[in-house]
């Protein structure tokens, strides 16, 4: 999995792809807390390359939620396969985390397409 965040327009988008699972979660989420570590706090989750995503998958994204909620950041889940999507809305995850049909839209919701 290639975890190789980059900026955009102010954002840091997060890019996951393959397989989110007990495999790589501890991977993933020891990334994220380095880039909230380094003072990023608006995020694009970019979940275009990612084709499952397992509980272990879904707890690494709610920690983040968790976390940029806690430091006043923010984050949009975006690009999501129908797969990843209904694995989503049975978890209850598009509910609760904001949601984007694409990074233009996600880039939007955080306001920062200036």
């Amino acid at each position: 999995m290639n975890l190789e965040a980059h900026e955009w327009k102010g954002v840091t988008v997060f890019p996951l792809e393959g397989r989110l699972d007990g495999n790589n979660a501890t991977t993933a989420e020891q990334a994220f807390l380095q880039l909230l570590a380094e003072g990023k706090q608006q995020f694009i989750f970019d979940f275009s390359e990612l084709q499952y995503i397992s509980s272990a998958g879904l707890r690494v994204v709610l920690v983040a939620a968790k976390k940029l909620r806690a430091s006043k950041g923010r984050m949009v889940c975006a690009c999501l396969g129908e797969q990843v999507y209904d694995v989503f809305e049975m978890s209850g995850f598009t509910n609760i985390l904001e949601m984007a049909a694409t990074k233009e839209e996600a880039l939007e919701k955080l306001g920062a397409a200036h």
